[in-house]
């Protein structure tokens, strides 16, 4: 049962701009499953969600990583410790790292399997990532600066 509501909140988030926990808890009712906001807050935290912007202005909820690849504390760190900013152009995200720190950044990256990125090539202190298009490129930005903030 809760295999498949964790499934079926995957697939929620994928298709709907859910912005807060009882939205999120009244499309599963919807679905027939009876869940209470305590449930699914805890599967919120367990399914590590975050939110990002949404296009027209607020936040909503995503996956920022598949459940089976989740950062290792060694590759957050690393991501946080070395990154310093980043700027799209059309379908390249360029992230600019502390000088040395781009190969690391680049593989703490690499860690996150975004499907949206073709490749990555790391200098110094410079990555630059190519996407499959603009939209992927602001849509992975986001997801970084996100969890920079954290």
């Amino acid at each position: 049962m809760k295999k498949d509501r964790l499934t079926k909140i995957k697939e929620l988030v994928e298709n709907f701009e859910i912005e807060t926990q009882e939205e999120l808890a009244k499309k599963l009712n919807d679905e027939g499953f009876a869940v209470t906001q305590a449930t699914v807050s805890r599967d919120i935290r367990q399914m590590k969600l975050t939110k990002i912007p949404k296009s027209g202005g607020g936040f909503k909820y995503a996956i920022l990583v598949e459940s089976e690849h989740y950062l290792s504390d060694k590759y957050l760190r690393v991501l946080q410790d070395g990154f310093m900013s980043s700027d799209v152009a059309q379908n390249i995200l360029v992230v600019k790292t502390v000088s040395g720190m781009a190969m690391a950044v680049a593989a703490a990256i690499d860690a996150m399997k975004f499907k949206e990125i073709v490749g990555s090539i790391a200098g110094d202190d410079t990555i630059m990532m190519v996407l499959k298009n603009n939209q992927d490129a602001e849509k992975v930005n986001a997801q970084i600066l996100a969890i920079m903030e954290d």
